[in-house]
């Protein structure tokens, strides 16, 4: 049976003549609220706004849930006369320090990471897959693990930084990493294990709660789900929906691993780190590393490999046609981040790269 799965997305709000971020999710928030009702949401930086899908049981279902959040979240912006774009970094604008949404929550965010909220101008996607059990998902955390580089790769939509080219596809991982409790999650003998962990942060002050967990992987405190967190916002819908059937199968591949009694690899933080960052700089097109041998291998071969993987879960999910489809697609066309560099190219103006990645008030073009 396919696991149920939603998606967040979050992107950033744009003066439409200069293109810069601005302050003023919150309009954008208030009026498309009737709409979306609680699907919508504020973030940390006032610049940023978040919408999600409710569950979806099938591929076809969520395809139809992002593209008309999408658009309803478009149209919002275009009232208050404002653009939303969907990059993992601001093109243009100056994010640091940005202003920080109003409430407790984020004051309180501010005082206890302090200069860490002046990088938090970042929008990324993710990913809740159900498994009501926790200690199933520390599970399927650990045998994640090994994938991350290669799903970073695919997910990368983030080259620009505040105008100008950052020399990586996914510049927001590497502001990401600096956290305290962020990047891969570590490897965890049991639940039990995980829960002494995340006490211990706790304890310690390098955790203000467990919603400030931020591995890429993680069971969600909220709801009966695993929760991936590791990609950029897409800077389609098309991309979402190839992440979100890839990063579904691989869980449900790692429940069927699990079932069947195999362990989980188990390669070192150093091999993970390393696979990370060669993924954030040069996405498909560069060279990675094989997180089960520790040796190089071209990111086109991991992705290849990737595939290969979830390809029984994919079968069963209905999804292998059109995952399969996707990914020669990005392999053709390029990444997020490989068609906004393509869009600075044609006229090298940073306002054709946000233009590229408007969101539309039509679903069909989201």
């Amino acid at each position: 049976m396919a696991l149920r799965f939603g998606v967040e997305e979050e992107y950033f709000v744009v003066d439409p003549v200069t293109r810069r971020i601005v302050p003023r999710a919150p309009v954008i928030v208030a009026r498309v609220s009737a709409d979306l009702g609680d699907r919508v949401s504020t973030e940390l930086v006032a610049s940023s706004a978040e919408a999600k899908t409710s569950p979806c049981d099938d591929l076809t279902k969520l395809d139809e849930q992002i593209r008309s959040m999408r658009a309803a979240m478009a149209a919002a912006a275009a009232a208050e006369d404002l653009l939303l774009a969907a990059t993992g970094t601001p093109v243009l604008g100056d994010p640091i320090p940005p202003p920080i949404s109003r409430g407790p929550r984020y004051a309180d965010s501010l005082a206890h990471y302090r200069a860490l909220d002046d990088e938090m101008s970042i929008c990324s996607c993710h990913v809740h897959v159900g498994i009501a059990d926790r200690a199933l998902a520390v599970e399927v955390s650990n045998h994640l693990r090994p994938w991350l580089p290669t799903l970073l790769a695919l997910a990368a939509n983030s080259p620009y930084w505040a105008g100008r080219d950052t020399g990586h596809v996914c510049w927001r991982v590497m502001s990401w990493a600096r956290w305290p409790v962020a990047g891969p999650p570590p490897f965890f003998r049991s639940v039990a294990h995980f829960d002494e962990t995340v006490e211990n942060l706790l304890n310690c002050g390098a955790l203000m709660d467990p919603a400030t967990l931020f591995w890429d992987v993680r069971p969600s405190f909220r709801f009966p789900t695993i929760e991936i967190r590791l990609g950029d916002v897409a800077l389609t819908a098309d991309d979402a929906v190839l992440f979100a059937a890839l990063i579904r199968a691989l869980v449900q591949q790692s429940v069927t691993a699990i079932e069947t009694g195999a362990p989980a690899p188990d390669p070192s933080p150093e091999i993970l780190r390393a696979a990370y960052w060669l993924a954030a700089r040069d996405g498909l097109s560069g060279t990675g590393i094989d997180t089960f041998t520790g040796q190089p291998a071209t990111q086109r071969d991991l992705v290849a490999a990737l595939l290969t993987h979830v390809t029984e879960a994919l079968r069963d999910n209905g999804d292998l046609d059109h995952a399969a489809s996707g990914v020669r697609r990005l392999l053709a066309t390029g990444t997020g981040a490989d068609r906004q560099r393509a869009a600075y190219r044609r006229r090298e103006r940073l306002t054709d790269v946000v233009d590229r990645a408007a969101l539309s008030p039509s679903p069909r073009e989201a």
